[in-house]
């Protein structure tokens, strides 16, 4: 007889740490919002195409929970979404705020994805099945994540539990680990699906995508496993109400704290700016991080808010190598 994971019971996963707050508190919440300010649209040209490749360690922030990672002649896509809601409808639903930082054209040849859940602003059929369609990937997800995916004629994908490793080539690694969130397409459907963040592994480089995630003790559990961490994707942004949103989703503060814990090279943030998820505002995610990051001893390591569309390489400077006109924000070697 086959021996069920501790997070899941025979139906319904479930966090490290388990969540207080349910549909009430989201009722709560519903019936005492206080949203920060959003701009309705903010026209932006795209970044320039990025490299077909790069040897070196290159990371793109596309939008929300998008990046591209070019790393030894890979391509690897992390949660992508091009379309305009995050929605199963087009609609209704979370609309975006700006437009993707790339081109969906313009992105060389995909090789593997990394699926954090099936949220729809983080697993987005459009933007998945036309993937798959033009540029035939890996996809890498969590554990009863390839059903769904299935049913829209999207395959090649791997699932993964958390802590299972899968051999993405020969001297490449992806190892799912633990967030602290929840899954569900529909309501009253949550947690059917697991949801985790993603370690890429090369003989020469370890990157950490956090997927979305509150803070948590997984943060611990990962830091001695992947003692060198060269990169790190943290979220910042859907905070808002602290005592709602902090179970499923990291505030500023907390990435700094979880940037510091896994003693990563460099942290680079994630998840703000697109999509109206929460109460924070548009710029409040950054903002706080500013200014948590300037009473943060930081040593030798970097944290890092890139532009829309803003590409670099780790060896290369902090400062913006772009267009400081099409940034969102001033971008600065000290804090960020």
């Amino acid at each position: 007889m086959q021996t069920l994971p501790s997070h899941f019971d025979g139906n319904r996963f479930r966090n490290l740490s388990p969540r207080r707050n349910s549909y009430g508190g989201l009722l709560r919440w519903l019936l005492s919002r206080r949203p920060g300010p959003w701009q309705k649209w903010t026209a932006a040209q795209p970044g320039p195409p990025p490299p077909k490749s790069s040897q070196l360690l290159r990371i793109t922030f596309v939008n929300h929970a998008t990046f591209l990672l070019q790393v030894d002649g890979i391509n690897i896509l992390t949660d992508p979404i091009w379309s305009e809601r995050a929605s199963p409808v087009s609609w209704a639903g979370p609309r975006r705020h700006r437009p993707p930082g790339i081109c969906l054209e313009d992105l060389p040849p995909i090789d593997l994805i990394l699926l954090s859940h099936d949220h729809y602003d983080h697993l987005d059929i459009p933007t998945l099945q036309r993937l798959a369609r033009e540029h035939h990937p890996t996809i890498y997800a969590g554990l009863k994540n390839a059903r769904l995916l299935s049913k829209h004629g999207i395959g090649n994908v791997v699932e993964l539990d958390w802590w299972q490793e899968a051999a993405a080539r020969s001297d490449m690694w992806v190892t799912a680990v633990p967030a602290q969130h929840f899954s569900g397409r529909y309501p009253f459907q949550n947690n059917k699906t697991l949801w985790c963040g993603f370690v890429v592994q090369t003989n020469d480089s370890t990157v950490y995508f956090a997927g979305d995630t509150g803070a948590g003790s997984h943060i611990g559990q990962i830091a001695p496993r992947f003692p060198e961490i060269d990169l790190a994707i943290l979220p910042i942004g859907a905070f808002r109400p602290e005592w709602f949103m902090g179970e499923v989703h990291m505030s500023p503060r907390e990435a700094v704290e979880a940037h510091l814990t896994l003693r990563a090279k460099v942290s680079v943030a994630g998840h703000f700016g697109t999509f109206r998820l929460a109460d924070d505002g548009q710029d409040e995610p950054v903002q706080v991080l500013r200014e948590v990051l300037s009473q943060t001893e930081l040593g030798h390591s970097e944290f890092w808010v890139l532009g829309f569309g803003e590409g670099r390489e780790l060896s290369a400077p902090a400062a913006s190598l772009n267009d400081p006109d099409r940034l969102p924000y001033k971008i600065t070697s000290r804090l960020y």
